[in-house]
């Protein structure tokens, strides 16, 4: 499972240290998207000679999705497995975090359906049998990036070694603990892949704004939007509803408590930096110690309601662009798929693309074309799936508490109420490390959600 998790609390000045290598791919993917619309507007036909590009990018994405399939969901079966055994609190929070992850998988379909993003753009469809009219040179090098292996049986297999392993006890344990080291290794070479995407993005919003214009321009902002203002209110309405009611707590005065990871998470896009933030902020707002350290950790794979609605509506934003929406019985069975897949997306940067690219690899192979686009535009929505995850797991983590009667009421009015304020110098001298929890398996240190 690749986990939002880091093994500790890194010191602040540590975590700075290893956020400019993010903030360096950040801004190097927005100048590439800019750049690559002012050459798709201004020469169209160089923008879509630079399509090469973009296609590569896509090739190099497409070659890690059955690696990191495998490796998430063998780990991840044998995951859930632990985390049943930790009792009431471990198999109430999966159930809660499967639940919402579906729930919120289905409003990203809703919305995606009310606003079909991308329609009209009709983009050329992907077909990989079909040779490409490029230069000899391009087309050597696109020839050296591996071919894709089929999802579908991937993930079937994947499940099989899963609950196999689960048969075999102690005995499954070296297996598990060799692929969770084939799964570093994996989310290394993907986070290399992933400082190629100024590139890939360049060349795939370039050609795509060279063949259709403008139109290109508007369909991505209007996703960018509609995405954000759904994460606003799957926050506000469906979290915010569900804490009152359970716990009485007011949502706006929980974002408030959290105003400092939310800035850090704004500015880093990754909701894995607060991390041990969230445990300590949690466990002094009166929540006890063994339900978030049991909840945050599995939270952070499990719980992805940003990434959740993120999947589909890119999904159907590629499908409308392309020319050939989704009907009703793919959507489902897309849904069904994510609800599996999601699990591998969080805290490695590049994994919601690669399981967005599964995703439609499985379903309809000739969509791939279309995530071009969401390369471009992807790191402008990981802010709002960073402060949607965090958010949702800070809620569960009361609601569980709640549930369980493992919550000082009267606390979490004091610490809201700002009577007793939470002490920075705890942070600062490192005395709240990350809860390790049977509920995940060892995993590297990720990148951005």
């Amino acid at each position: 499972m690749a986990s939002q998790r880091g093994e500790s609390a890194a010191p602040a000045k540590a975590a700075r240290k290893g956020l400019d290598k993010s903030h360096y791919l950040y801004i190097a993917v927005i100048a590439a998207v800019i750049l690559g619309a002012i050459v798709g507007l201004l020469f169209p036909e160089v923008g879509k000679s630079m399509k090469p590009l973009g296609d590569g990018f896509i090739k190099l994405i497409k070659m890690m999705i059955a690696p990191i399939i495998f490796c998430t969901i063998v780990l991840g079966i044998g995951s859930i497995a632990k985390a049943a055994t930790v009792g009431k609190v471990g198999g109430l929070a999966l159930g809660y975090f499967v639940l919402m992850s579906t729930f919120a998988l289905g409003i990203g379909l809703v919305v995606g359906n009310l606003i079909h993003p991308g329609e009209g753009l009709k983009l050329a469809p992907y077909d990989p049998n079909k040779k490409a009219e490029v230069d000899s040179t391009v087309a050597f090098l696109l020839g050296i990036i591996p071919g894709d292996i089929p999802v579908l049986p991937t993930l079937f297999a994947a499940i099989l070694v899963g609950f196999a392993l689960q048969k075999m006890g102690a005995q499954g344990a070296p297996v598990l603990k060799a692929i969770g080291h084939g799964q570093v290794l994996v989310f290394r070479i993907l986070i290399m892949i992933m400082w190629l995407a100024p590139v890939g993005a360049f060349g795939a919003i370039a050609a795509v704004v060279g063949a259709t214009g403008v139109a290109a321009i508007v369909s991505m902002f209007t996703l960018m939007a509609a995405f954000y203002i759904t994460c606003a209110l799957f926050i506000v309405v469906i979290l915010g509803g569900l804490l009152q009611v359970v716990t009485g707590v007011n949502i706006f005065k929980l974002m408030k408590y959290l105003a400092r990871e939310y800035l850090l998470i704004f500015s880093t896009s990754s909701s894995e930096a607060a991390l041990p933030r969230l445990i300590a902020k949690m466990e002094h707002l009166g929540v006890s110690k063994p339900v978030v350290g049991v909840t945050v950790p599995t939270g952070y794979s499990f719980n992805l309601d940003g990434t959740a609605i993120y999947l589909t509506m890119a999904s159907l934003f590629v499908a409308n662009a392309m020319g050939t929406p989704l009907d009703l019985g793919a959507q489902v069975s897309l849904l069904i798929f994510m609800i599996i897949a999601s699990k591998g997306a969080a805290g490695v940067t590049g994994a919601g693309l690669a399981t967005l690219a599964a995703g439609l690899q499985a379903h309809k192979p000739e969509l791939l074309g279309g995530v071009g686009m969401i390369v471009g535009i992807d790191r402008f929505m990981s802010e709002a799936r960073a402060l949607t995850n965090f958010t949702g797991n800070a809620v569960a983590t009361l609601l569980i508490g709640t549930w369980v009667k493992e919550i000082d009421g009267e606390q979490v009015t004091r610490v809201l109420s700002g009577e007793e304020p939470f002490d920075e110098q705890t942070m600062i001298a490192g005395h709240h490390e990350v809860h390790e929890t049977p509920a995940q398996p060892a995993q590297p240190v990720p990148a951005n959600a």
